[in-house]
């Protein structure tokens, strides 16, 4: 006796590419986080921020990430996807509203720092749209 099992293709899952690039997303915005928390002395005195502010928004991004990849196992995707996209758009908004104003005492590498972060998140949320419209 013989049993064969049988796997779809790869190309049978529509959802993949959302899980794959929300993982990935998870992935990053923990390590970066726990990066930011655990250098966030150094940090501080290169970005303009306070130490706690650094380690805070390095805490954040660690829980976001762990979030993240916890919703990215969940069953029905597409309103999450959705979500997640949409939440990515406005944090990036914001983040740029925040640059222009100058509210934060920010020195060049700061600014130059926070771009690139807003740049991934971008980047992020566009292969995630494009996750969510081949679930549509």
């Amino acid at each position: 006796m013989t049993a064969t099992l049988t796997r779809p293709p790869l190309t049978d899952s529509s959802d993949s590419l959302l899980r794959f690039v929300m993982r990935a997303d998870a992935t990053v915005c923990a390590a970066t986080g726990l990066l930011v928390a655990v250098a966030a002395d150094p940090l501080s005195r290169l970005s303009g921020l306070s130490a706690a502010s650094e380690w805070i928004a390095g805490a954040a991004l660690v829980c976001y990430g762990a979030m993240l990849y916890l919703l990215a196992a969940a069953p029905a995707l597409r309103r999450i996807g959705i979500g997640v996209v949409t939440a990515s758009l406005l944090v990036a908004a914001g983040t740029l509203a925040v640059l222009i104003a100058g509210v934060l005492p920010l020195t060049t590498a700061g600014v130059v720092m926070t771009l690139a972060v807003v740049l991934c998140t971008l980047g992020c949320a566009w292969w995630q749209y494009l996750g969510v419209r081949r679930l549509a």
